[in-house]
């Protein structure tokens, strides 16, 4: 049984082992989320940020982080239909995506960061088919921890190419736009 867990692949391409590490643990809405921490390079308090029109419902807007115009994704928006609700709790993981031009670095609005928690292999298990209250396409694997389910979220996923792109445009848009 071991060796079938070590050699199922969903279509993240990684094995089970492989995806066991340690994960950045976050709320959006009052569901448990997770990234691996080597994506995540900076967690910061929600500042000035630049709403951009005519940009879909989940782009919350950009943000200047240390002269760089980084675009900011509501998670909430973008997992559930549903804008979050900002909390002295909610705050904006920066985590870097790669995209066909290299790494991108991208902002995602979180209702509240959670801990650091290493999850073993035989804790993690494909994502289900069915039954999640978000696209099974955004969805790396799941993870128990205790009596408690975590989604660990596919970074490379839950935004697609075509919108990585158009996030990149909106930020040198603004960029130009500031100068």
């Amino acid at each position: 049984m071991a060796n079938l867990m070590q050699k199922q692949t969903g279509d993240t391409g990684l094995t089970v082992q492989e995806q066991a590490g340690q994960y950045l643990t976050f709320l959006v809405g009052d569901e448990s989320f997770a990234v691996s921490i080597l994506d995540v390079k900076e967690i910061i308090e929600i500042t000035n940020v630049t709403h951009v029109p005519l940009t879909p419902d989940f782009i919350y807007g950009v943000i200047n982080l240390r002269g760089n115009v980084v675009p900011v994704i509501d998670l909430s928006a973008r997992l559930k239909n549903r804008r979050a609700e900002i909390s002295k709790r909610s705050c904006i993981v920066l985590v870097a995506v790669e995209t066909a031009e290299g790494s991108q670095l991208i902002g995602m609005l979180v209702d509240e960061v959670r801990e650091i928690l290493e999850i073993p292999t035989a804790n993690i298990q494909p994502p289900p088919d069915f039954g999640a209250d978000i696209r099974t396409d955004f969805i790396q694997a799941m993870a128990r921890v205790d009596d408690v389910f975590i989604i660990l979220l596919a970074m490379n996923r839950v935004l697609s190419l075509e919108e990585l792109s158009q996030l990149n445009q909106i930020a040198q848009d603004k960029e130009l736009a500031d100068r």
